[in-house]
């Protein structure tokens, strides 16, 4: 089922109408990064196209958008993350920060999510 709804997410965040008209596309976003062993979390203040490793993962934001018509409102991202050890991709794709289980990482030990994009 979650993997149903972050595909039809991902279809109409693609759609050019709604991707166009209705968003802008910030300088980069921050994301925060939780360590689930030792409780460590850090924001992760990126820009687009960068890459920054957090624990045993690289983390690339590929983009980060928000509503052009308010700044302030819900941010969403698309993210890539790689394990270090073995280059294996472990998640690609939108993350909203309104709804961070609606496309989360799913990974034993850590957890990173969208807070807001900046511009």
């Amino acid at each position: 089922m979650r993997r149903a709804l972050a595909a039809c997410l991902a279809v109409m965040l693609a759609a050019p109408g709604f991707a166009q008209e209705r968003a802008t596309r910030a300088e980069g976003g921050v994301l925060r990064g939780l360590d689930r062993v030792n409780g460590h979390t850090e924001d992760l203040d990126l820009a687009n196209g960068e890459t920054v490793e957090f624990g045993a993962l690289r983390v690339r934001l590929e983009e980060c958008r928000y509503p052009a018509e308010n700044p302030e409102g819900d941010a969403y991202a698309f993210v890539t993350i790689h394990r270090n050890d073995t280059d294996e991709r472990i998640f690609s794709g939108w993350m909203l920060a309104s709804s961070p289980a609606l496309n989360p990482l799913e990974h034993h030990r850590y957890d990173v999510w969208v807070l807001r994009c900046r511009s």
